[in-house]
């Protein structure tokens, strides 16, 4: 117990997914009150997302964690008009999502080069203010990463979903044959022969109660948000972390993000029966398939308090074994074919949201030509 949490601080502790820095607007300028000059306004501070950056390396660079813009010019003889401060830029990873202490969301930078006012400089001295300046704001605010994935992997400890990235992808998360292997997101490529690529995310296992945050639920399960698709992975037989079966360990991978979040619910899943190289695995399998025909039967098997409001209702099903290779082709392109579906989808619904308000538009028009040519008539 004691090597597992020492290895799972020093682990986890290199991968950093939330940050509390200070942030403050520059403060204006002074007026000129003889001459009715008016003082510089004070920098901002911006976010601004760069592609490989980190929160760690964010951290390391700037330890202090205050970020200040600079302050207005005051008003002068040579200058009426004070030049405005340096604004400050704070370089930020994408997927970050920006948050007040009081919890009150400032925005998200989820693409390169997107910007983020967080810090508004302070206005310079003019006459309306008796040629005071004021202070720019000043308030700490909370860098939370979430990472940008096409498929997120879900399941509990020791479902072969560190394998079955490596399997698919050209990462290399760390395995073994013990639960809690993956003690920190890990991301994959999938790469196709007409050149696509997909990211896939293998997050850490969850396990009961993860919606309440026990065993950190909540820095694991925040990476399910911004994943297009989820990929729920089972074991064929009991998980040996907590004795479930296949049809408990799905219903309780969907109770866990419908707690967390019910919006989860919504997301395209697919899932992955794995470990289907075991002993007796084809008879388990049928087994599992015959008990999700008909799922309100086995609702009694789970505790009351853990029985979903919606079934997940997962578009595929598709036995694999990490370990043999068997189904991971199928899964390959399964993944990619659910993915250009739910594209096409949101194309389709974005035309037909634009169709409907051009019609709109134009029998407003047609409605208020008509009552033109009555009141001329």
């Amino acid at each position: 117990l004691f090597y597992f949490c020492f290895n799972f601080i020093l682990q986890y502790g290199r991968f950093m997914d939330d940050l509390r820095i200070y942030v403050k607007g520059g403060t204006g300028g002074m007026g000129h009150p003889r001459l009715g000059g008016e003082g510089g306004e004070g920098g901002d501070v911006w976010l601004v997302a760069q592609k490989k950056m980190t929160l760690k390396r964010l951290k390391d660079r700037f330890p202090s964690k205050r970020f200040v813009a600079g302050a207005g010019a005051n008003s002068s003889l040579a200058t009426l008009k004070g030049t405005k401060g340096k604004d400050c830029e704070v370089n930020v990873p994408q997927g970050i999502s920006v948050t007040r202490d009081d919890g009150k969301v400032i925005g998200e930078l989820d693409r390169a080069e997107d910007r983020l006012l967080v810090a508004r400089g302070g206005l310079g001295g003019c006459m309306a203010t008796n040629f005071l300046p004021s202070r720019g704001q000043r308030l700490m605010i909370h860098l939370d990463l979430k990472l940008i994935a096409d498929v997120g992997l879900v399941g509990f400890p020791n479902a072969g979903k560190s394998s079955l990235l490596t399997k698919i992808s050209h990462a290399t998360p760390q395995i073994a044959d013990y639960a809690f292997t993956t003690i920190k997101p890990e991301l994959g490529t999938v790469k196709y022969a007409d050149f696509k690529q997909i990211t896939v995310a293998d997050l850490p296992g969850l396990i009961e109660g993860a919606h309440a945050n026990k065993g950190r639920g909540h820095k694991f399960l925040k990476h399910v948000e911004r994943t297009k698709q989820l990929l729920f992975v089972v074991r064929t037989c009991c998980s040996l972390a907590f004795y479930l079966t296949s049809l408990k360990s799905a219903f309780n991978l969907g109770f866990e993000l419908e707690l967390y979040k019910e919006e989860l619910r919504t997301k395209s899943a697919l899932l992955a029966v794995n470990k289907m190289d075991l002993p007796n695995a084809r008879e388990k399998l049928n087994e599992f398939m015959e008990q999700l025909q008909s799922p309100q039967d086995y609702m009694h098997t789970l505790p009351k308090n853990m029985i979903p409001e919606v079934i997940v209702n997962f578009k595929e099903i598709i036995p694999i074994s990490a370990h043999s290779g068997e189904g991971i082709e199928e899964l390959i392109m399964c993944l990619r074919k659910v993915l250009d579906e739910e594209s096409e989808k949101k194309i389709e619904d974005h035309q037909n949201q634009q169709s409907t308000i051009s019609k709109r538009k134009e029998s407003m028009l047609f409605s208020s030509f008509c009552k033109i040519q009555k009141s001329v008539s």
